[in-house]
């Protein structure tokens, strides 16, 4: 026996399918998020925080840093290539956490920091050609630490920190006459604890706190001159309104954007932003897709970033993370 439909059953079918579908594909578009997080080649060393990284190449080093119990003066090279680890000759100065570092022509150096006792001014240079630690020119602001530092062009920077209170002030290096000379004054408020990123020899800082608030404003500096752009936590337009208040966090640059990620905000989190420098811009990625950390360490190359180490309280981290911002989120690699 055939059982007939009638033709206004079949229509509404139709209609519901046509809607399931359409609701399906809909729902599975807004899941597709850009920012992918993968896992890499576990540190060799001691778990750690408040480390100083820099990249020569294609290598990215990891210098000094606290595991909980001890300061430390190893050094670590990561090949980004073979994702592999090679113990190098351990720093000279004095075992420190809360250091800064950067890289200029194809040199690694670091300075200031904390010994567990003692605020530190001192400075060091790395050669990776002959694996030997040289100690340079003392930096001559304040020893301090929790500070920033990056290059742009050939000079290197150090900036803000405590060394008692919260600073603002920034000074130059030149390392073909190893010299400092105090650099063009900062306009905004005292911290420490900032994030850093640069993107075409143009230093972005923000966040990091002062007297125990965080600050919001957000600078852009080319060596030359300092510009202020949007605040951090900017909510003149109400649909697309944020709030990027942290310290502690790392910066990554990579295709011309800037990345914050991890930190404290109230609480210790994993949260990730995009920033555009085109257009003064921030916008929220996918989570860190490790534990939520502070005063973790980065390495950023030419086409590659990677998030590695940090804490939770009294939990350290050995874990290395590369960021991929143009891949879709896939929290199974």
């Amino acid at each position: 026996m055939k059982y007939l439909i009638p033709k206004r059953v079949l229509l509404s079918l139709s209609v519901l399918t046509s809607v399931f579908l359409i609701s399906c594909s809909s729902d599975d578009s807004d899941d597709d998020e850009f920012g992918n997080w993968v896992e890499s080649s576990t540190f060799d060393g001691n778990s750690r925080s408040n480390s100083v990284s820099f990249t020569i190449g294609t290598k990215g080093y990891l210098v000094a840093g606290y595991d909980g119990d001890d300061y430390l003066a190893d050094t670590w090279e990561y090949n980004s290539d073979n994702d592999y680890w090679v113990k190098r000759a351990a720093f000279p100065g004095v075992a420190r956490s809360g250091a800064v570092g950067f890289t200029i022509n194809g040199k690694g150096y670091i300075g200031t920091g904390y010994d567990g006792s003692n605020r530190l001014n001192d400075f060091w240079e790395y050669d990776p050609t002959n694996d030997t630690w040289t100690q340079k020119a003392d930096f001559i602001g304040t020893a301090r630490y929790n500070a920033i530092g990056f290059s742009i062009g050939n000079n290197g920077y150090i900036g803000s920190g405590y060394d008692g209170s919260e600073q603002k002030d920034f000074f130059k290096y030149n390392p073909a006459t190893d010299t400092w000379e105090q650099a063009l004054g900062f306009g905004g408020e005292k911290r420490q604890e900032a994030f850093v990123f640069t993107i075409n020899d143009v230093a972005y800082i923000g966040g990091g706190i002062h007297n125990g608030s965080y600050e919001e404003d957000f600078y852009a500096f080319d060596g030359t001159n300092w510009t202020r752009l949007t605040d951090l936590d900017d909510d003149e337009d109400d649909d697309d309104d944020y709030e990027i208040l942290l310290s502690n966090g790392v910066g990554l640059s990579l295709n011309g954007k800037g990345y914050v990620s991890t930190g404290i905000s109230n609480i210790v989190n994993s949260t990730t932003w995009e920033y555009t420098p085109a257009t003064d811009t921030w916008e929220e990625m996918p989570n860190f897709e490790g534990s939520a950390r502070q005063d973790a360490s980065a390495f950023v190359f030419d086409n590659k970033a990677y998030l590695l180490m940090g804490r939770n309280g009294n939990y350290y981290f050995d874990d290395v993370w590369e960021f991929r911002p143009e891949e879709l989120e896939n929290e199974d690699d």
